[in-house]
């Protein structure tokens, strides 16, 4: 997660559009896992990005790496997001 983030911890808005759009993703997806840091994967309201896909996203904290996977309800989309500790949207 840092490496989409600038030296005062923000997503900076001079980044691509893309970039700052999947930044913005995994910002929400640590913030909504880190309320209740769920061991298992657990419902968000979060709605997936991938292009015509109405599918929302489930999250966990993985207990082995402490990374936090997410995976969409509906497609394949999924992935883990790695050092979210100690970001404004970690929640513990």
């Amino acid at each position: 997660m840092p490496h989409f983030l600038d030296d005062k911890g923000n997503i900076p808005t001079e980044m691509p559009k893309e970039a700052r759009e999947l930044a913005s993703f995994l910002a929400l997806v640590v913030d909504a896992t880190t309320k209740k840091s769920p061991f298992s994967l657990t419902k968000t309201e979060i709605r997936c990005f991938k292009k015509g896909c109405q599918g929302l996203i489930k999250s966990e904290v993985l207990k082995e790496s402490n990374e936090i996977h997410w995976v969409c309800s509906k497609c394949p989309n999924e992935g883990r997001i790695s050092d979210w500790k100690l970001t404004k949207w970690d929640n513990r």
